[in-house]
């Protein structure tokens, strides 16, 4: 057969005889740094270094410092984790949980059903002396496929109920897993070549189980000393200990119930969930009346910060306290005068795209009940306007205020603290695809947000994909460093979200074609969507956060 023809990153050509894994051109590659390459993207599919290439196609080598293998990266060091638990406690049980700041959540339990106490610091120090061993011994990692009653016979054997609930209500030939001295996991996307290139991690003890920290992912190899979130952490575990109770934690538990038409009852009390936690909040807003004049509401993108703000507005007519709104958009600074960034582009996340000076002045004309002319930002002139609509509050409103940069202390800083009510919202979903596998926070609102992209601003999958690593930007330098500011947070996911979802994101995902740099991140999406039985979006109530999201809302927005 003839050779087939490879364009590495460097721009030059090789040939190569058809099935030769991609580990063996890594040679011809200059290396980019001093980090290793644990990955590869072939016309832009993301691939381990074992993959065979049997077409012309164009190749790039990936470090930890790229997106992509950051991910495989931090996928590894946590399948090396289950391999050193494996090794020493066979009849354990860990739980990869939740992420928190650079690293991820972890319980574990020595005696297998979650019984055990808290963690000792002796059990974790073993664990992680064991896993620098791992290392040490450079073992390769591999990259099996399994007939299907092969993998349901292991997993059976293993007690690995978790493996086998994803496997019930799907039915390949073949099942991929990765294997590794004698330990092996189904394989949710590639793996590094081999322990060694797995050093850089830190295991640190936290409340009764641990956290599996990985390198900063601005900063690689380096690890970031551990940062306290005790409030973010609470509402994970709030969340977490519903699903325990509701016996959903995995992918495969969601599936038996939608297959057993069980699915509208879920919906029902998933929901009730979030409105008995918004009443909550307007209680302790209403306990502090006499002090509160502004509320404010931000979050991330697609955390469905509106649709909150709206259902507390109705939870606190219900206290007997009128909510007034006010939009952060219609005070925008004219177009002309918007930030620029590094590269000289405008800046849409700054937070001087806000009229800082104008905001405050009449914020705080607002709290002290005086008359304001409220501005609207018209967005095709890309100027501020004033129309004459005035506004005063009286004693029985508050006003409410929604937006990116709302956490902020520069937003407010003419507000008293005691007159400010701050509030985060964030989709913090506590299912995981199984027991060593979450699913990504990050993940949850990108998909949201390719749906509602689509439905209401007519974007394809492919430009929301350009778009979000801006965003992701703006987030980690606008929102999450001021996250800990807020009195109270509020997680807006739903266990049963993804598979409404996903009827309505597979077609726009196909879109997006191997020519294009941001198929990876559509491939990534739809295999991992593959896990989800899809259900019908009839049980999803009016007024649910979802509904911002995929429409027929009983909210005007």
């Amino acid at each position: 057969m003839a050779n087939i023809t490879i364009t590495l990153q460097d721009g030059q050509r090789t040939e190569c005889a058809v099935h030769t894994q991609v580990k063996q051109l890594v040679a011809l590659v200059a290396p980019a740094s001093e980090l290793p390459y644990i990955g590869a993207l072939v016309d832009n599919n993301v691939t381990s270094l074992s993959y065979p290439l049997v077409t012309d196609c164009a190749v790039r080598f990936l470090t930890m410092a790229d997106g992509h293998g950051w991910r495989i990266y931090r996928r590894s060091v946590s399948f090396l984790l289950a391999k050193a638990i494996w090794d020493l406690y066979p009849e354990s049980a860990f739980w990869v949980e939740h992420s928190i700041g650079q690293g991820f959540y972890c319980r574990f339990s020595e005696n297998g059903d979650g019984s055990d106490a808290a963690m000792e610091p002796v059990t974790l120090e073993r664990i992680e002396t064991h896993m620098r061993e791992l290392v040490g011994q450079r073992l390769p990692i591999e990259r099996r496929k399994l007939s299907f009653m092969q993998a349901v016979t292991q997993f059976e054997r293993e007690k690995q109920s978790d493996k086998l609930n994803l496997l019930k209500f799907r039915n390949p030939p073949r099942i991929v897993v990765h294997w590794c001295d004698g330990f092996s996991d189904v394989a949710h996307g590639p793996l590094a070549p081999n322990t060694g290139v797995l050093a850089d991690f830190r295991l640190v003890p936290y409340h009764g189980g641990f956290v599996l920290q990985f390198p900063d992912r601005e900063n690689p190899p380096a690890i970031r000393p551990f940062e306290d979130q005790p409030k973010l952490f609470q509402i994970f575990q709030e969340h977490a200990e519903w699903g325990r109770i509701l016996g959903v934690k995995t992918v495969g538990q969601l599936n038996e119930i939608i297959a057993n038409k069980e699915i509208g009852a879920f919906i029902r009390i998933a929901e009730a969930l979030h409105e008995k936690k918004i009443a909550q909040i307007a209680d302790r807003i209403d306990a502090n009346r006499s002090e509160v004049r502004v509320i404010l509401v931000a979050g991330p993108s697609s955390s469905g910060k509106t649709t909150f703000s709206k259902r507390l507005a109705v939870q606190l007519r219900v206290n007997g306290i009128r909510p007034v709104m006010v939009s952060l958009d219609d005070y925008f600074v004219d177009h002309e005068q918007t930030p620029r960034d590094e590269n000289g582009e405008y800046d849409f996340e700054h937070l001087e795209t806000v009229d800082l000076a104008l905001f405050n002045e009449q914020l705080l004309a607002l709290s002290k009940g005086r008359e304001i002319e409220v501005p609207t930002f018209n967005f095709t002139k890309r100027r501020r306007e004033f129309s004459g609509r005035r506004m005063r509050l009286d004693e029985d409103e508050l006003l409410i205020v929604e937006g990116l940069h709302c956490l902020n202390p520069k937003l407010t800083h003419l507000i008293a603290a005691g007159n400010k009510f701050k509030i985060y919202v964030s989709a913090l979903t506590q299912l995981n695809v199984d027991s060593h596998n979450r699913i990504s926070t990050t993940d949850n609102r990108l998909m949201r947000r390719l749906v509602r992209d689509h439905q209401f601003r007519g974007h394809s999958a492919l430009t929301t994909l350009r778009m979000w690593p801006s965003v992701r930007r703006g987030e980690k330098r606008w929102i999450f460093p001021f996250q800990a500011e807020a009195d109270v947070m509020f997680n807006s996911a739903l266990d049963y979200e993804l598979a409404v979802l996903k009827p309505m994101i597979e077609p726009l995902l196909m879109q997006v074609k191997p020519s294009e740099s941001e198929y990876a991140e559509s491939r990534r999406l739809t295999e991992f969507l593959l896990a989800f039985i899809d259900t019908s979006a009839y049980e999803v109530p009016k007024n649910s956060i979802l509904r911002e999201f995929i429409g027929e809302s009983g909210f005007r927005y």
